[in-house]
């Protein structure tokens, strides 16, 4: 007979993860935003660069930047009053919004083909996003180029002229930049690219006192785009890392449990101590309920038990969940996290309904499987040349000889697979170097796609590795994601 307290919990699990913010597809709301201590400094509008993989909140944050009212709620929350005096534009993002300030990305790969220059590139989109006259009036994206390569004075002019104009308002200026791994498919332009951007970025944040480029990236991006320019080690100390602790995944999960609409929400809230409302539907969990590992552990053994069977010998499913998420850099995506607990809930209401709690341990175990397949699809969309590589191994075991690794690859043709990926416009960026397996490999490695064990044996994290029919002897078992 189910418990119907037991079935109400496990039915908030499913409606408040299904349902819980995905900026790539939504935009941030106010109720739902959950704004961790680790994540001040990527909204300080005097940091430059913003690092995170995929899944991270890079997009999540970029848009919530762009809306007053959520910048309100960062503010207060980080108690950092300057991010209500900010004004924000959009200097790259996809989709570009309804009067974009920068090209597309068709104009971008025939002005790239052209041979532009990629720093009197970005100096255009930062004239156009200040509507400096003189650039508006011109038709076409190689006229303004053009234009600033041949006004470097009345640049700096103009420069100095927001700059005076935004103090005068009393307001910091951010130009966005977002996406930035669909600048172009080929690195080498990629790096190009990026290397201009980063060098007028860090100009602006030491030539004016208002205006500033706010820059969310891929960690591998930001360290293979070449950094010979003046001050570029001063770009490295304005910028910072979008990180998740487990204390950050599990506050991001009660966070949403608390703030849905539902009556068990409200019954969820009193059981965990005391909520301070913020109005329109938001709360606020105590704070040992959002950064405290035993109280958080207590809260999670409410919905899971304390372990992933029926004794310690299985593991504690406080430490278990995330542990078997990460990826081989000991990242946890929250998109991937929540995603599992919610198909645990799922499989748990299908297949153990009449289990004494929320969660059962067998479906927290098969959800694996589904969240390995969603990580992949993310992986897909961003580095698909990396999910490539790792389906050309599917029906060997981990972990393999290095050498075994690139027999595959060599024996798949990897290397022109790539470049037949990379034709399709929609791919992001290719690897650094797409002809050497044993390049490919490192950067993998760089990437946390693939681990290198002590014997110099590759693995790979259980994350990546059950999408695929990859085996580990007396590793998670691979189930068909259904």
């Amino acid at each position: 007979m189910n418990d119907p307290a037991i079935q109400a919990t496990r039915d908030l699990l499913i409606d408040a993860l299904s349902s819980a913010p995905d900026a790539d597809t939504s935009t941030p709301d106010l109720r739902t935003m959950f704004t961790p201590s680790s994540h001040r400094l990527a909204l300080d509008p005097d940091v430059t660069v913003v690092r995170g993989a995929r899944g991270t909140g890079k997009t999540y944050w970029a848009k919530a930047l762009t809306d007053p009212e959520l910048r309100e709620v960062a503010s207060a929350s980080y108690m950092m009053p300057r991010l209500g005096r900010i004004e924000v534009i959009t200097g790259f993002a996809q989709g570009g919004g309804d009067d974009p300030v920068f090209p597309g990305k068709r104009a971008l790969a025939a002005l790239v083909a052209q041979g532009v220059d990629a720093k009197d590139l970005w100096s255009a989109v930062v004239l156009m996003a200040l509507k400096v006259p003189d650039v508006l009036a011109l038709e076409s994206w190689s006229e303004r180029i053009e234009w600033v390569g041949q006004n470097g004075e009345k640049y700096e002019a103009a420069l100095r002229r927001a700059d005076r104009e935004t103090r005068e308002r009393g307001k910091t200026l951010v130009l966005l930049f977002d996406t930035l791994d669909h600048l172009h498919n080929d690195r080498g332009q990629l790096d190009r690219l990026l290397s201009g951007l980063f060098e007028v970025a860090l100009e602006l944040r030491l030539t004016t006192g208002t205006l500033r480029a706010k820059i969310f990236v891929r960690p591998d991006l930001y360290e293979s785009a070449p950094k010979a320019f003046a001050d570029a080690s001063k770009l490295g100390a304005n910028a910072t890392d979008l990180s998740w602790s487990r204390e950050n995944l599990y506050g991001l999960l009660f966070h949403q449990l608390g703030n849905h609409t539902s009556e068990q929400a409200t019954a969820f809230r009193k059981a965990t101590g005391q909520w301070r409302p913020e109005g329109e539907g938001r709360f606020i969990a105590p704070v040992d309920v959002i950064a405290d590992q035993k109280r958080q552990e207590e809260v999670f053994v409410t919905l899971a038990g304390p372990f992933m069977g029926t004794d310690r010998r299985k593991g504690h499913t406080y430490t278990w969940v995330p542990n078997h998420l990460q990826d081989g850099l000991g990242r946890v995506s929250p998109r991937t996290w929540l995603h599992a607990l919610l198909r645990s809930a799922q499989l748990t209401g299908e297949r153990y309904a009449g289990h004494s709690l929320p969660l059962h341990y067998d479906a927290i175990r098969e959800s694996l499987s589904s969240a390995s397949k969603n990580r992949v699809e993310e992986l897909t969309d961003d580095i698909g040349w990396a999910a490539l590589a790792v389906e050309l191994l599917e029906g060997s075991q981990v972990p393999m000889e290095p050498s075994a690794v690139r027999f595959a690859w060599e024996s798949n043709r990897l290397s022109a697979r790539i470049a037949e990926l990379l034709e399709d416009v929609k791919q992001g960026s290719g690897p650094r170097n797409a002809e050497s397996p044993s390049a490919i490999l490192q950067e993998l490695l760089d990437l946390g796609v693939m681990t290198e064990r002590s014997n110099k044996a590759i693995d790979l994290p259980d994350i990546y590795r059950l999408n695929f029919d990859i085996r580990r002897k007396g590793g998670v078992a691979r189930k068909p994601v259904i």
